[in-house]
């Protein structure tokens, strides 16, 4: 026979078996079917000649009963041999193939190795002819190459051997032809299914798609109508339909829904570990609901086989049909061979998701942390003793022992970060991320992938998974400053992981449940922004359980002396000063000054001071001072009017540079972007 025209892999052995496979009903005649099996087979594995022998267990004896070579021979068809002379008896001991990789070398058998040796015979596989019936005898493969057969070729021929054994059996049962071909096509079917799963578990890595590959092939084999797959859902603690596949479906049963664990057939399959049937009158015992939603759609039959791997039950596998006599035993075997080979690449792919998803948190930790330590966060703690400040202090310890959300107001500049995280470290949730999204810094069409993710393609641009803030900051605490920027459009959903702890990344329709605790910023009235028709009402009302109004810089002056020291002590060490003395005067001007920026403010200012300071008095510019005479008059009358002027100072200071080191943006200690976005809010244009 000639070798192989095609390339060793697994879409050369699919078309094989569909080809051979094929083959099954085609010929009337064993003979003429076994010389086509060798035909196409030889397409496939190298060999020189192939035979079958047929057992007679009662007589213990094994008789060639066909053969076809390449080149002339004499190999005699129908002599009989003692099975115990054969590797018969190693076949029947051990129900495997004997595969001898040289014969030369191989001791046993003498008269096998006689009748094949002189014609060059060295590598010589034996695969039993295994029906349910038993084993019937043997296909015989024999090439002169030495060990010209690896682990997948033997598989392949043994998948031959069954259909062949198929074949043999009907032909040696006349008075059962009727019942044989049923169980070709059965068996053909089988295998297809069968084939359709390895080129599942081979290639696919995502449990939809996974599904998929074989949820139509499996309704076409048992001839159903409906194939699901159920998963253990361990946030929730039950199981839930992750998967569906029923074309014929009125729209009343749906994928994700949850699955009840008690007196439900999908529940005892995955308590029990075992399959369960459940016929109409059993179905009718379910719970009212779920028992409801199987029999308005017209099944009268369910069947569901646990999904095991690794000693686990990750979740079932399940078929159901509108007959109620339309699902046997065999049906049954079948869907349990199938489930065992699902299970492996299920568990893979789990697996597969899971190290995604951490990876995916792990680079958003390493990206978010990057970006922490760049913020230039030097005050690590909140500095002062004011009456105001002590009382924000107090509203601090009692509601970081709750879970409760925390809507935290006041001008730009007033530390609510600080306060933020002083909640976090308090709270229970001290261990696990802080994680903070400054609304205001993200455009409007990405602020719903930065707050709950996207799956890859789920727009332009999405070339892989992301995760989202609220993922990233579970069992932990959420920061969300400036949340007056929020989209009208995207505040239900918002909304709605505030009192469900549930949602959807952008892209995808699997709920995923966080446990977050939401602390809120806003520099903003939300009140009156919500009579505006700008905020939502339910959403405010949500996010204000309770409020924390942080006072400005001018209403707790005493805290100025400390937060100076504080700011030249750390701005000093960092820089390499060594600043001794701060002059009274300098004290008193700073005093003296409205803040409109606030501590933010104060901290550029000093920050700029250092770098000036030469030697070990702290040298305050006079112009940093022009404003020490507080007038009433001239304090902004509006958060918006204060800190526009603090930007268009900021910006002249800067001969109008946004960005780099001696830019605006970091002389007001915020981000350029974020600067540009204040900008373009408070209509800031460059004079020409």
């Amino acid at each position: 026979m000639v070798g192989p025209d095609y390339p060793q892999g697994m879409t050369a052995r699919c078309q094989a078996l569909m080809e051979i496979t094929a083959l099954i009903g085609a010929h009337r005649h064993f003979e003429d079917f076994f010389r086509e099996l060798s035909r196409s087979l030889s397409r496939f594995i190298s060999f020189e000649g192939i035979g079958l022998s047929i057992y007679d267990l009662p007589r213990q004896t094994s008789k060639l009963f066909l053969f076809e070579a390449e080149k002339p021979n004499d190999i005699p068809v129908g002599r009989i041999f003692p099975i115990s002379d054969t590797p018969a008896s190693q076949i029947l001991a051990t129900r495997q193939p004997f595969y001898a990789p040289d014969l030369e070398k191989e001791t046993r058998f003498a008269s096998i190795r006689a009748l094949l040796l002189p014609y060059g015979i060295r590598s010589y596989c034996v695969l039993p002819l295994a029906t349910a019936r038993g084993i019937l005898g043997g296909l015989h493969i024999g090439a002169t190459k030495p060990d010209a057969y690896a682990a997948d070729d033997i598989e392949l021929m043994q998948v031959v051997a069954r259909t062949a054994a198929a074949v043999l059996e009907s032909v040696l049962s006349h008075e059962a032809s009727a019942a044989a071909q049923q169980e070709l096509t059965r068996e053909r079917d089988h295998l297809r299914l069968l084939l359709q799963v390895n080129t599942a578990v081979a290639d696919k890595l995502d449990t939809r798609e996974l599904f998929s590959a074989i949820s139509i092939c499996l309704r076409e084999a048992l001839n159903v109508e409906y194939a699901s797959l159920a998963l253990w859902d361990e946030q929730n603690n039950c199981l839930r339909r992750h998967s569906l596949d029923f074309p014929s479906s009125g729209g009343i049963l749906r994928e994700n829904a949850a699955i009840p664990i008690q007196d439900t057939a999908v529940g005892e399959a995955f308590r029990k570990g075992v399959p369960v049937i459940a016929r109409r009158a059993d179905i009718e015992r379910m719970p009212r609901e779920v028992a409801e939603s199987i029999l308005n759609e017209g099944l009268n039959l369910v069947c569901a086989v646990p999904l095991i791997s690794r000693k686990r039950i990750l979740g079932t596998l399940n078929i159901a049909s509108r007959r109620e006599d339309g699902f046997n035993e065999a049906g049954v075997r079948l869907l349990e061979e199938v489930s065992c080979q699902f299970a492996v690449a299920l568990d893979n792919s789990l697996a597969y998701r899971r190290i995604e998803e951490l990876n995916s948190k792990l680079a958003e930790e390493k990206l978010y942390l990057a970006d922490e330590i760049r913020s230039n966060l030097f005050f690590e703690e909140i500095i002062g003793d004011s009456q105001p400040l002590q009382k924000i202090l107090r509203q601090v310890e009692v509601v970081a022992l709750s879970d409760s959300t925390v809507l935290i107001c006041g001008e730009t500049g007033t530390g609510k970060e600080l306060v933020a995280r002083a909640i976090h470290n308090l709270s229970s949730r001290r261990q696990a991320t802080f994680v903070k999204l400054n609304c205001a810094a993200i455009p409007t069409g990405l602020m719903e992938s930065e707050m709950f993710g996207h799956e890859k393609g789920a727009f332009t641009g999405a070339v892989a998974q992301r995760i989202g803030r609220f993922e990233l900051a579970n069992r932990g605490t959420l920061f969300l400053d400036e949340i007056g920027e929020i989209p009208l459009d995207l505040q239900p959903k918002l909304l709605r992981v505030l009192q469900e702890q549930e949602f959807e990344r952008l892209g995808s329709a699997r709920t995923l449940r966080v446990d977050v605790r939401l602390v809120a910023a806003t520099n903003k009235d939300l009140l009156s922004m919500v009579k505006k028709g700008e905020f939502r009402a339910d959403l405010f009302y949500r996010l204000n359980v309770f409020p924390i109004v942080m006072p400005p810089l001018r209403e707790r002056r005493e805290d100025i002396p400390k937060l100076v020291r504080y700011f030249v002590q750390q701005m000093s060490r960092r820089m390499g000063k060594r600043i001794e003395t701060i002059a009274s005067e300098t004290m008193e001007g700073l005093m003296r000054y409205g803040w409109p920026g606030n501590i933010r403010e104060l901290q550029n200012i000093i920050e700029r001071a250092v770098i000036l300071s030469s030697g070990t008095v702290l040298n305050v510019p006079s112009e940093e001072l022009k404003a020490a005479s507080i007038v009433p008059g001239n304090i902004p009358q509006t958060m918006e009017e204060a800190e526009r002027r603090h930007i268009l100072q900021a910006l002249e200071e800067s001969d109008w540079v946004v960005g780099g080191p001696h830019g605006a943006a970091a002389r007001l200690g915020m981000k350029r972007s974020t600067l540009q976005s204040r900008m373009q809010k408070l209509h800031i244009l460059r004079p020409n």
